[in-house]
């Protein structure tokens, strides 16, 4: 299985489906249906029955094999990757029995290392793929594509293994936070899902941060700087005040586990105008409400030393913790953990230091945890792939639903 996975993921990661944040498109990018339309065939030759809309949401279906009544269970995975980083040319390199040594990624000066990247020693001996340096990977989440792809193949070539009625989802636009936007869960009439979309060896996630994201717009007077006295306003000055009234050590870098933060991703602007763009996490649904209220009040503190309040806020939730809703479906988690326990893989339940489309479907009504891929260093030109870990996770698709079917057959 190995090498059909290599195949599968190269296939795959050499389509270039970067989203587009600056696009009002559902796809934001048409490159996406490269690959939509590749697996609607692929799917189509496994003997699925699909359907594909034209916003780019490809369902599909594997009808029960037995005479039971049984709940439908989900499997989801995007197709798009991050606009963080170079997606185009990808050039994916095998690395056969890592042992640990650091690794020249490509012609490039980048390399990737335990020294910086620490969790890469829990897959020496493994089959991994990496970059080339110049691009990502795409792994991110063409990895759970592949998981779900075969998977699919196994349970269609193996028609002994009994489950009942199957459905998967490919999606668009999860790396700009769109992906569930158009989403259909009665279309998809799943009783329950999970998105492959985790990283390391035994993640099983059904809690994660509640998201926000807010924009901050300072407004200056831009006067010449020989007559500048009591009349210039310095809109990039009031960007850096804004933000130095941040707690510094509530930031990603300095923050882990259930901690949140606040996260300045963008400052653009000059003196006349400067905007500063964040994004803002807490698994506390009362912290989350507390940091956006926070910025609400440096924005008034700072304004009232102007006439004409030059700071303006806007503030958008994006997602909320999925534990909330999934905590009420304990059955979610107990069918994997039994999964993870035969398959003598250790469930790390941590949560999620970020979201996947699994945080917005679950408000959706539709309760879907995230499950591991096997890949690390999302985003950028260090990303990697354990082919190993990704056929440990195929091998959890299937045993999912056979245990479905030891849950609640009769």
């Amino acid at each position: 299985m190995k090498q059909d996975i290599i195949e599968r993921l190269t296939r795959y990661v050499t389509i270039d489906t970067q989203s587009d944040p600056e696009s009002n498109t559902t796809p934001s990018t048409e490159k996406q249906w490269n690959l939509l339309n590749l697996l609607n065939d692929e799917l189509t030759d496994f003997g699925l029955e699909t359907d594909i809309d034209e916003q780019g949401y490809l369902f599909a279906t594997l009808e029960s094999n037995i005479d039971a009544d049984l709940p439908t269970v989900g499997f989801l995975a995007h197709v798009d990757t991050s606009p963080d980083f170079n997606a185009t040319n990808v050039n994916p390199q095998i690395i056969e029995a890592y042992d640990g040594k650091p690794i020249q990624l490509g012609d490039t000066s980048r390399v990737l290392s335990q020294d910086v990247f620490p969790n890469m020693k829990n897959v020496e001996g493994h089959t991994l793929m990496v970059t080339d340096g110049t691009s990502l990977l795409g792994a991110d989440d063409k990895a759970g594509v592949v998981e779900i792809m075969e998977a699919l193949k196994y349970l269609t070539s193996h028609p002994e293994i009994k489950h009942g009625r199957i459905r998967v989802a490919f999606t668009p636009d999860e790396e700009i936070g769109r992906g569930p936007h158009e989403f259909d869960v009665e279309r998809f009439n799943s009783d329950f899902a999970y998105t492959m979309d985790g990283s390391e060896y035994g993640e099983l996630q059904y809690e994660s941060f509640n998201a926000a994201e807010a924009i901050v717009t300072c407004h200056g007077v831009n006067v010449h700087p020989g007559s500048a006295k009591d009349a210039m306003i310095n809109a990039v000055l009031l960007g850096q005040q804004f933000n130095s009234l941040l707690p510094p050590n509530e930031v990603p870098e300095r923050t882990e586990g259930y901690e949140g933060f606040y996260h300045l991703m963008k400052i653009n602007g000059d003196v006349e105008k400067t905007t500063l763009h964040y994004i803002i996490r807490d698994h506390d649904s009362h912290q989350f409400d507390l940091r956006k209220k926070r910025l609400i009040e440096i924005k008034n503190d700072i304004n009232t030393h102007f006439e004409d309040n030059p700071i303006e806020i806007e503030i958008n939730d994006q997602y909320y913790n999925m534990g909330e809703k999934i905590s009420a479906n304990p059955h979610v988690i107990d069918i994997p953990k039994r999964v993870f326990a035969k398959l003598d893989i250790p469930a790390n339940t941590a949560p999620i230091r970020g979201g996947t489309d699994g945080s917005q479907l679950s408000y959706m009504g539709l309760p879907t945890p995230n499950i591991f891929t096997g890949c690390d260093n999302f985003h950028g030109p260090f990303e990697y792939a354990s082919i190993d870990v990704m056929e440990k996770a195929i091998e959890v698709i299937v045993g999912i639903t056979e245990e479905v079917v030891q849950t609640y057959q009769k």
